[in-house]
């Protein structure tokens, strides 16, 4: 669950942050559009710390993991010291296999009955155990210590647009894993409505550009791979493909 809870500013509060020393704003929607893709394409950044958004998620506990890596957003979570842990866990829908690859990515899908009804033998069990205790007047912050990270939890979100726009970057990229990608995705629904300048921009310079390393483009130069490691050398030919080379 993502549910945008507040904002401050918008496509103008960027432009309106990047002419401060003008001493004026722009006077047409081309010009802040130009502005704020130069912006954008220069990575003059803290014009677009000017806005920010606060969500309400609701995430399994291994995915906010993940997500709470990315420290530069307020955080305020739910706290299983003061309440009870949310009586709902995530459940996998298909299993995916380990990359040969990738030594923390997936690829490919299997369905096992067996493997999704020990999911809900363990999920039923751990709940009832973590029941079992408070019953017993366990404190809940002991409780709680067995309950999978299939649990949910929810927190309040707040970023500005800046490291907003990195973690879509970094999350929504076909590397992420699976879960975190869907959060990713539905968060960029909202944020197009929002700054939809902004994000075109965004959209344009930094998820559909391909950057070249000093050994890519010599590679290109001499049709010849050198200096590079092999996973290095792959995401050189990746590079090549997506620019139709």
């Amino acid at each position: 669950m993502i549910r945008l809870v507040d904002t401050m500013g918008d496509d103008s509060s960027i432009v309106q942050a990047a002419r401060i020393s003008y001493g004026a704003g722009t006077k047409t929607p081309s010009e802040d559009r130009t502005l704020i893709r130069y912006l954008m394409r220069h990575r003059h950044t803290t014009p677009f710390e000017m806005c920010e958004a606060k969500f309400h998620v609701r995430v399994p506990m291994d995915t906010w993991r993940q997500w709470i890596r990315h420290r530069t957003a307020s955080v305020n979570e739910y706290s299983t010291r003061y309440s009870e842990a949310i009586d709902e866990m995530a459940v996998a829908g298909v299993w995916r296999l380990q990359s040969t690859s990738n030594k923390q990515g997936s690829e490919g899908e299997f369905a096992s009955e067996w493997l999704t009804a020990r999911e809900a033998e363990l999920h039923s069990m751990s709940r009832a155990v973590y029941r079992e205790r408070l019953a017993a007047g366990v404190a809940r912050e002991q409780a709680r210590k067995d309950l999978p990270l299939s649990t949910y939890t929810e927190a309040y979100w707040k970023i500005d647009l800046h490291n907003l726009f990195h973690f879509l970057a970094l999350r929504m990229d076909f590397h992420a894993q699976q879960e975190i990608r869907e959060y990713a995705l539905a968060i960029a629904e909202i944020v197009k409505q929002w700054v939809p300048l902004a994000w075109e921009a965004f959209v344009d310079y930094r998820l559909e550009t391909v950057t070249l390393s000093r050994l890519d483009i010599e590679a290109i130069k001499t049709g010849k791979v050198s200096g590079m490691s092999r996973r290095e050398e792959g995401e050189h030919y990746e590079k090549l493909a997506k620019m139709g080379l």
